[in-house]
């Protein structure tokens, strides 16, 4: 028996029988989803079946750290931030951290090694990418995932993937004609990459296509944007993720979510919606709704959290920790609230920061935030019948104006596009900026 199959074989004989219905469906999967021997209150842990790896089902997306002003007057991660909650997640139990070569302009992987090189190797799995989306050529490709492994101070990368696919055409030119999926497939045979996947955002045909070269590379793990809302109702060229998760789920592949909040719109729902999900879950927070529903199902081995600060870090851990899936009966009340999540008139924009940096300095996730918190929160003066319109005017201008620079605001979008192919969610970038423009000098103008 080789490596790998010895490997398969230890990861599916690890799953041992849960006591609910998705834990007994998770044990026939080949999945354990015990706190493996750590005792009620331990953090909810679900294992591989490709490599044997014990997986906290909550995993730290290193995407979303806080970014301070140097002395020089340049973006830098805040390392002690970082180090801070990179402790307290070790201590309760988290040990998959996600990164890239490009996350926060380029400096998510040296943050999260300066953080996880403190702790023993033991303790925590690196989940890094091939992000050559600029430059696919071989030579640059490779320097990336060699730089990767400097960084960690490692010649093992436990989960390693082909960044943000979207189907054939680009599976082709970024690592089937420079040769790097023959590289990675012989990384992995060597043992230097343990896990390899892709993750996704594109249309079904590309998703299909990508599933049909599964006998062929056999994926060990697939990152999907997966949430209660995403799940019968993606927007833009996304695949409903209840499709996603139930062609994976067929073939046995472990799914890695990102998105579970949805970039942070489902931790900040509507009005109408958070007082229903509060009412239903008294002291427990809306965001823990959406990391139950990730959890319930059994093919997922980890969902990752973007967790900027340490309230965030502490409900998530809580929620997982103490976990209980959800029963049908509430995953039919998570449909009923996704469809007047819908329904409201947001700009689907998770904050990923792909359409960043804006060549004309242009904020575009602040511009959407603003206009997505005032929606949420039922704050937007809409015309001046309404009784409250002067102050909304006035709470909306202010808040514009102090938290994006004016020459980043949307007046200063030329509609040059650049920004558009990079999102993810297909949003249609320049227009939204000038629909927000409008809005605000309409606001400024007294004109509404």
């Amino acid at each position: 028996m080789d490596r790998r199959a010895f490997l398969k074989a230890a990861g599916a004989g690890a799953a041992t029988l849960g006591v609910s219905a998705c834990k007994e469906k998770a044990q026939s999967a080949g999945l354990n989803t015990n706190p493996a021997d750590q005792g009620p209150g331990a953090m909810e842990m679900r294992t591989n079946p490709n490599s044997g790896d014990v997986v906290s089902i909550l995993g730290y997306g290193c995407m979303r750290w806080k970014m301070k002003k140097d002395e020089s007057g340049h973006d830098v991660v805040d390392q002690d931030n970082v180090n801070e909650l990179v402790d307290y997640a070790i201590a309760h139990g988290v040990n998959y951290f996600d990164t890239s070569p490009v996350y926060l302009q380029g400096q998510s992987e040296a943050a999260a090694a300066k953080a996880l090189l403190r702790h023993p190797r033991e303790k925590y799995l690196i989940a890094t990418k091939m992000s050559n989306f600029q430059n696919a050529t071989r030579e640059a490709s490779l320097a990336m995932y060699r730089h990767s492994f400097e960084v960690f101070q490692t010649d093992v990368m436990d989960y390693y993937l082909l960044h943000s696919l979207s189907g054939e055409s680009e599976f082709k030119r970024r690592f089937l004609d420079n040769g790097m999926i023959d590289f990675l497939m012989a990384e992995r045979e060597a043992g230097h990459i343990r896990n390899l996947g892709f993750s996704f955002h594109g249309p079904v045909a590309g998703f299909d296509y990508m599933m049909s070269l599964h006998e062929k590379y056999h994926w060990d793990f697939v990152q999907i944007q997966m949430n209660y809302v995403d799940w019968h109702h993606a927007q833009g060229r996304n695949v409903n993720a209840n499709y996603l998760y139930d062609e994976l789920d067929k073939r046995g592949i472990p799914v890695v979510i990102m998105e579970p909040l949805l970039g942070g719109r489902l931790s900040s729902v509507p009005g109408p919606v958070a007082e229903q999900l509060k009412e239903r879950a008294p002291g427990k927070t809306v965001a823990s709704w959406a990391f139950r529903f990730c959890g319930t199902y059994p093919r997922v081995l980890t969902a990752l959290s973007g967790m900027t600060y340490m309230e965030h870090l502490t409900d998530n851990c809580d929620t997982f920790c103490h976990f209980q899936p959800l029963n049908q009966e509430e995953l039919d009340f998570l449909e009923q609230m996704a469809l007047l999540i819908r329904d409201f008139p947001l700009i689907n924009c998770t904050a990923c920061n792909y359409c960043m940096p804006c060549p004309y300095g242009i904020d575009i996730p602040g511009i959407f935030l603003i206009y997505n918190d005032a929606v949420n929160g039922g704050l937007v003066a809409e015309s001046a019948e309404q009784s409250d319109f002067k102050r909304l005017k006035r709470r909306y201008l202010a808040l514009y104006n102090k938290s994006v620079e004016t020459i980043r605001q949307a007046d200063h979008c030329i509609s040059c596009g650049q920004c558009q192919p990079h999102c993810p969610q297909n949003i249609r970038i320049p227009r939204e900026l000038a629909r927000i423009d409008a809005y605000v000098e309409k606001l400024k103008q007294g004109t509404l």
